[in-house]
Order: C-alpha cells, then structure tokens, then sequence
C-alpha cells in the first residue's frame, strides 16, 4: 500500500490534486473536510468535543485502510509547522501506515495567497466542502491562518526520504497529480 499525504494552507488545492490523483491511481481519496463538515453538523470543530470526534472518526478510517489491502490512500491535511501537535498527529499517522509496511509519502503544496484566495471560490471547493460555502467567513479564516500559522514548511525542514513540495500557484491539479504519481511510482 501507498499512503499519500498532501500537507498545505487552506485553498491550496489539496483536495483537487488529490481528486486528480485518484484518477489516476487506484487510491482512495479522504480530504480533511469530509469528517470536520460531517461533526460540524453536530459540534462545532472548535470546541473539545467536536476536535477529538473528527480525529477519532480520522484514526478509524486510518486504521481500517492501514490494515487493508487496498493498493492507496490519500489525505489532505492543513499542517502547522509551529504546532508541537500538529507534527504529532502527522507523525502518529504516518506510523500506523508504516507499521503495515506501507510506503509514506509526504507531498506539500504551495502558493501565493492571492491564487488561494481566487481558489477558495472555486466551484469544486464549494461544491465538496459545505462549511466553505460561506465565502466571505471562510476568506476572513484563511487571512487569519495564514497570518497567524505557519502552514507552509521552510526549504531543507522536512528530512523525510519520501517528500515532495510542489510550488502550484501556476500548475493544473491535473499537472500536479502527473507529477506526484510519477514521485511515488519511482
């Protein structure tokens, strides 16, 4: 098994890419807004409850597909390179892959903010992620991220042997998923 997963900022284009990658792969898709726009329909995100039953529904679905023989799988995740939790979390399930003899690879997206403020309009944004539909709350949280987190890694940090960043401001999601499925069948 091949577990994919494509770290960056909010409206980066994780998801497309990874719409585009599974196209292209036999994997299975699972971005981070399919279980936080599930519990917000019962808990808001921000609060303890609404956290830990996103990651729980998470770590289910990471187990069961770890454990599986399906050939991939692919998950997006919004990362904080400052936050000590969020390198835990990442860590934590990476490990349960690696522990099935899968091969793990790191693939982080990048661009400029003015393309991710034009991609957080997007239709297939709007259309796969509910609590995106509300533009202007969703453009005020993505300026506030990205002033106040480091979403993107520095160039030499992440050590890992299977890792690819990819500057896509000016790059399909068709360009960018060609050139991860040639990374990962190298």
């Amino acid at each position: 098994m091949k577990f994919v997963v494509l770290i960056g900022p909010q409206a980066v284009g994780k998801m497309t890419v990874g719409q585009e990658l599974e196209k292209l792969s036999e994997f299975k898709l699972f971005h981070n807004h399919q279980t936080v726009d599930l519990v917000s329909q019962y808990f808001s995100f921000s609060t303890p409850e609404g956290q830990k039953l996103v990651e729980d529904v998470r770590l289910a679905f990471f187990n069961a597909f770890a454990a599986s023989d399906a050939p991939g799988f692919i998950f997006t995740l919004m990362r904080d390179f400052e936050d000590p939790a969020d390198t835990q979390f990442l860590d934590h399930v990476t490990g349960l892959f690696e522990a099935q003899g899968a091969d793990v690879y790191w693939i982080e997206l990048e661009t400029n903010i003015e393309t991710r403020l034009v991609r957080n309009r997007s239709e297939n944004r709007l259309k796969n992620k509910p609590s995106k539909r509300n533009v202007e709350k969703s453009e005020k949280h993505l300026l506030r991220c990205h002033d106040q987190f480091r979403l993107n890694s520095y160039d030499g940090e992440i050590k890992r042997e299977n890792y690819l960043k990819i500057k896509n401001s000016k790059m399909s999601a068709a360009a960018v998923a060609a050139q991860i499925q040639n990374f990962i069948s190298a």
